[in-house]
């Protein structure tokens, strides 16, 4: 490829980026506050929670993009650029699936840890803040792993607005060269390659969360696998 087509794919990797750190944030703000809803005393609030769950769980994400980019701004007389329409679909579409990681951490705690709480007579909102949470954080980080993994590959689908991200530059170098195999083959490595850094920081993050409250991370199935046939312990021989 020239350097203007290569020019074009790393601004495409720019933009996919971009969508994907802003519907992250996103997505987690939506997961925390609906996946605390889930677990709140008051069933109306826990009600709405999980409609709203099952609504964005239920829907296409490729149909809420169009639904957000082409459907919603003329019910109000404005338009979103892609970036932001993306960005919003993405993030409330993966925050419902993420409210359910927040609800099953939370639900996972130990409940003397919440009848500790109480004795100690802390409001919902301390137990919450000082009890539950810094302990079911860090067991909730692989599954948000898997889960921004899924967002990044979600973010493809914002290139039938037209949005230049990487699927969508790849496409038009895919065109201009008339060239399937290298063109997607590069576009395949790249979303690997980012795929791979952030497994990577959410391994680390899991690793010091874990660390700050005296738990140590689940090993890694291909290093523990290593250290068995180093070791000889596990194995099946005799």
């Amino acid at each position: 490829m020239t350097s203007g087509l290569w020019e074009l794919v790393l601004k495409g990797v720019w933009v996919t980026i971009q969508l994907l750190v802003l519907s992250a944030l996103l997505a987690a703000a939506v997961s925390f506050v609906v996946g605390i809803a889930r677990t709140h005393r008051l069933k109306f609030v826990r009600f709405l929670a999980g409609l709203y769950t099952e609504v964005f769980r239920g829907t296409s994400a490729l149909v809420m993009i169009f639904w957000v980019f082409f459907v919603l701004p003329p019910a109000f007389g404005w338009q979103l650029v892609p970036l932001w329409a993306g960005t919003l679909a993405l993030g409330l579409t993966y925050g419902a699936y993420g409210s359910e990681i927040v609800r099953g951490a939370l639900a996972a705690v130990d409940p003397a840890q919440r009848e500790g709480g109480i004795a100690l007579s802390f409001t919902p909102a301390q137990r919450m803040r000082l009890i539950m949470l810094p302990q079911a954080v860090p067991e909730m980080i692989p599954p948000f792993s898997n889960l921004l993994i899924e967002l990044l590959k979600g973010t493809a689908l914002v290139s039938i607005m037209g949005m230049g991200d990487l699927a969508f530059s790849a496409n038009l170098v895919r065109l201009a060269l008339q060239e399937s195999a290298e063109i997607y083959t590069y576009v395949l490595l790249i979303y690997f390659v980012i795929a791979f850094l952030l497994t990577r920081i959410m391994r680390g993050l899991e690793k010091k969360l874990k660390a700050g409250v005296g738990k140590k991370p689940v090993p890694e199935p291909d290093l523990e696998l290593k250290r068995a046939e180093t070791t000889g312990v596990g194995g099946g021989g005799v």
